[in-house]
């Protein structure tokens, strides 16, 4: 399979998701939580493409950074999540999700190296939302702990894929590189709009 091809079916599926969908309940799923928590972060566009791009990002980063990347995003989702099941407010969840989105477009597009106490507090930052999000929409009657190991393997698994398209680009054109952090940014605007 070419790299050019493999490009196009991860476009694919990450466009067979559709935006609200994470945030819609869990259905049949709501009686495992592992389960639920595994399919959430995968069932919203804006949680793939934010995940995704922060995999994505890292690739360019200093070592530290590329490899403290997963620990920020756990955290941040840990601490989103903690706070939703403690019952506090977070304002504005479904718009900071969309910025996630956006902004990481906007890093990747500039190709943007950061500082790792930078980096990892935006990743972080970007998660926290993300975490709320997925705590606020944990099933009745899911155990915490298993929800929350399921939605973080497939929190991780969707940022590794996301590094691996990005080794994968860094091989090519710096463009097409760009090109895509261009295509998250307006697709971040548009899902704020």
């Amino acid at each position: 399979m070419t790299a050019l091809t493999k490009l196009i079916a991860t476009a694919a599926l990450l466009l067979a998701a559709t935006t609200a969908a994470a945030h819609t309940g869990h259905g049949a799923h709501a009686e495992s939580g592992f389960l639920s928590g595994l399919l959430h972060p995968m069932q919203g566009l804006d949680h793939l493409l934010a995940m995704a791009a922060i995999g994505f990002w890292s690739v360019r980063q200093s070592n530290t950074m590329k490899n403290s990347t997963p620990l920020f995003v756990i955290g941040g989702m840990v601490l989103g999540a903690s706070l939703a099941w403690g019952g506090l407010s977070l304002p504005g969840v479904e718009t900071g999700i969309a910025l996630s989105v956006m902004l990481a477009g906007i890093l990747i597009a500039t190709m943007a190296k950061l500082p790792t106490v930078v980096g990892g507090s935006l990743v972080a930052a970007f998660m926290v939302f993300h975490g709320f999000a997925h705590g606020a929409e944990m099933p009745a009657g899911a155990t915490l702990a298993a929800y929350l190991a399921g939605f973080s393997i497939a929190t991780l698994a969707i940022a590794f894929a996301g590094r691996g398209l990005g080794a994968l680009l860094m091989q090519t054109n710096s463009g097409i590189f760009r090109g895509l952090g261009v295509a998250l940014a307006a697709t971040g605007a548009f899902l704020a709009a």
